[in-house]
């Protein structure tokens, strides 16, 4: 690509992130549900099912780096739904008819459902301190847990905006996307994997999801980290690789662009 062409694709994506930030700025239904989902579910594992569930420190300390990932499935299952809209909602017919690059029009639906992630990321943070939460890492650990995060976040939405690609609706996108949010309950977000029957503990230790939040709970709460740092970066990275070429080429196949 020449120098004009990644200048016009630089504006096409600015362009296309700013109309899906403002959108998504005007969907505040979406933005509470992506809030308040978690919240839930952080306050019913802490009040509910937390003082019968043993993890060797104090529960909600244990529950938090796991709501957090929850917290970016929920935002991440929302940006399928927003992009099966656009493509059956006649928005990217119309786009076609202008010398827009292909890969702009996902990445301004990725880089808002970034910005809702870290809204209702930073909330849920908030509330697990009003809960009782009390991390011990530094300010070293927060910018790695920071990082971390939204590489995990960034991969998990490319993810999503290729199932809103190949969805037909609105609703099947939802559908699709439900993966993305169930995953966390078979991981060690909520229950150490010992605590698990035989056959469940494997897919509860080699699988993304744990290694991503035991890095989160290591560098949060000071637990030995071990290779799940490693691991984490290595699943993100995979992911976000695999995720951004599967988008753009379900769009281009379904465009014909």
């Amino acid at each position: 690509m020449t120098h004009q062409g990644v200048v016009a694709a630089c504006s096409d994506a600015a362009t296309m992130i700013d109309r899906s930030v403002r959108l998504a700025r005007r969907n505040v239904d979406t933005m509470f549900a992506a809030v308040l989902m978690p919240l839930l579910m952080m306050a019913l594992f802490v009040y509910v099912f937390g003082g019968a569930i043993d993890t060797g420190t104090e529960y909600v300390n244990y529950v938090v780096p796991g709501i957090l990932l929850l917290t970016t499935g929920y935002g991440a299952a929302s940006t399928a739904m927003v992009v099966a809209d656009d493509m059956n909602s006649g928005m990217i017919d119309r786009l076609r008819s202008l010398p827009i690059h292909s890969f702009a029009v996902l990445t301004g639906h990725v880089v808002a459902s970034v910005a809702r992630n870290a809204t209702s990321t930073a909330i849920v943070i908030l509330a697990s301190l009003a809960m009782g939460f009390r991390p011990a890492g530094g300010v070293i650990d927060w910018l790695g847990v920071i990082g971390l995060l939204l590489l995990y976040v960034v991969a998990l939405s490319w993810l999503a905006a290729g199932l809103g690609v190949i969805a037909r609706s609105v609703e099947s996108a939802s559908t699709l996307s439900f993966f993305m949010l169930f995953l966390p309950y078979l991981s060690s977000a909520f229950v150490q994997p010992e605590s698990m029957p035989a056959w469940l503990r494997p897919v509860s230790e080699h699988q993304p999801i744990t290694p991503v939040i035991e890095t989160v709970r290591s560098l949060l709460l000071g637990t030995p980290l071990g290779d799940n740092g490693r691991l984490a970066l290595a699943w993100c990275s995979g992911l976000l690789l695999f995720s951004i070429l599967l988008a753009t080429s379900l769009y281009r196949r379904r465009t014909n662009r």
